[in-house]
Formats: structure tokens, sequence, C-alpha cells
């Protein structure tokens, strides 16, 4: 039976992965269901439960790094092994930079906190035991993590960051048996946007992005997990994504042309 962490466990692209993973791998898997949101990941464990699969459930706030080596802690204690993390816990921000005030800035750090402190906390807590399995981690960041998107500067930092340190450690890890798999979704049809920072760094309650070709959760879920499951390096998604990480090479100036055309008209610098 393999132990599968998953943050950011309590709805959208995290709930997913994780019924997914009950419903492929039945009584041959335990998940670990992280999020902060208890009454949401009883739920997830819930329908994940009914498929068959192992679960537990710790309430958690990966900004917090006593949080993190809690759940790796939680995780031994109950399952003796943990054979892969899937660090998907973050969170979205809109903001055109001009238009964050001074004595608001510090949200920024908030977001670097949950998207790449997180994942590193997590990450460090749990090495041990995925050498010792020979395991996977995951680390989910975003197209705006390989190519800066206007009115994303601090969702683009943290994803940029996560980039860099996930391409690191596989170097590190390459000799250990344990793989690292970087994904990167565009546009997903999640709430993720709404609920992230706005310049005040309060719910934005609107996204800033055109969504009319968003991807759906169901398909994101399934390719990330096809990712680990065959230890890739990198998922990039869309055929978008991976034409503009491309061109991005090639013709920068194109490119910063097409992510500011992603942008509603009423976001959009002027």
């Amino acid at each position: 039976m393999k132990t599968i962490v998953l943050t950011g466990a309590s709805d959208g692209i995290g709930a997913e992965m994780a019924r997914q993973l009950a419903q492929t791998h039945g009584t041959q898997v335990a998940l670990v269901l992280a999020a902060r949101n208890e009454a949401l990941l009883q739920q997830v464990a819930g329908q994940c439960a009914a498929h068959g699969a192992q679960t537990l459930v710790v309430k958690t706030d990966v900004s917090q790094q006593a949080q993190c080596r809690q759940l790796i802690a939680a995780t031994v204690e109950k399952f003796g092994r943990v054979d892969a993390l899937i660090n998907n816990a973050g969170m979205s921000a809109q903001a055109l930079f001009a238009d964050v005030k001074a004595q608001d800035l510090g949200w920024y750090e908030d977001l670097m906190r949950v998207n790449l402190w997180g994942s590193v906390w997590c990450t460090h807590a749990a090495l041990p035991h995925l050498k010792a399995a020979r395991g996977s981690i995951v680390a989910v960041s975003s197209l705006a993590g390989l190519i800066g998107v206007p009115g994303r500067t601090a969702y683009s930092a943290t994803k940029f960051a996560m980039t860099g340190f996930f391409e690191a450690l596989r170097a590190e890890l390459k000799l250990g048996g344990v793989s690292v798999t970087t994904a990167y979704p565009g546009v997903v049809a999640t709430q993720t946007r709404y609920r992230g920072f706005n310049a005040a760094g309060v719910a934005a309650g609107a996204s800033g992005l055109k969504e009319d070709d968003a991807m759906s959760v169901e398909e994101c879920a399934r390719l990330i997990l096809d990712g680990m499951a065959q230890r890739r390096r990198e998922v990039v998604m869309s055929r978008k994504g991976k034409i503009g990480r491309f061109m991005k090479l090639l013709v920068p100036g194109m490119v910063e042309n097409m992510a500011l055309a992603a942008l509603k008209d009423n976001v959009k610098p002027h």
C-alpha cells in the first residue's frame, strides 16, 4: 500500500487528485489530505473512502512551518511511510504592481510563504521518508512560473521560485531514486483566482484572466497524476503553454503581448 500526502486537498485540483487516486488504487492507497478547511477535507476523505482508500485528514496551514512538519509526523505515525508528496496548496493573486500601496506590500510575503515555503517545509520534513521509499515529489506550479504574466507579479514570483527550487532539488535527488515532477497548469476552471489577493491583499472576488478555454479540473488532475506515475520531470499541460514556452526563447516580445492579451480589459495596465 502506498501512502500519498496531498496538500491543498479540500477542493479544486487537490480534491480531484485525491478522488482520482482513490478510484485508481482503491484499497492499495492511503491518502493523507491536508488543507485549512477541515470540514471540506472530511467530505473529500469520505468520497475517497467510498473507493476503499484509507484516509487521514490533517488540518494544515502550510504557511506555518510547524504545521507542515506535524503533517508529515502524523502521516508517519499513522502509516509508517511516505511514498509520495504532492505539493498542491497555493494561493493566487491579481494586481498591477503600481496599484499596490506601500502599506499593503506585506501580502507579497504572505503569498510566498504559502506557495514557496509551504512546499519547501513539507518537502524537507518528508524527504528522509521519500528517500527510504525511493518515492515521488510533485510540485504544482503554474504557467506563470515559466512566463511572467502582467498583473501577477507576486504570483509569478512565487511560482518562478518553486520552479527553481524543485529544478535544483531534482538534480540533487537524481541518484537517490526520488523523482521530482513539476506541473505547470494554465487557466483551470477553479475558484482559486476569485479567492486570491487583489492589490489591497484581500480576496479579489473575480478573475482577471479570460477563462473561455479554461481546462477542466478533472483533466488537470489526471495530467498531474500521469506525470507523477511516469516520474516525468515536467508536465506542461496546454498546447498554448507549450508553444509559449518555446516562443519565449525566440520572440520574447511576442510572448509578452500574448500574456497581455490574456487579461480582461478592465485589469490591463494603462
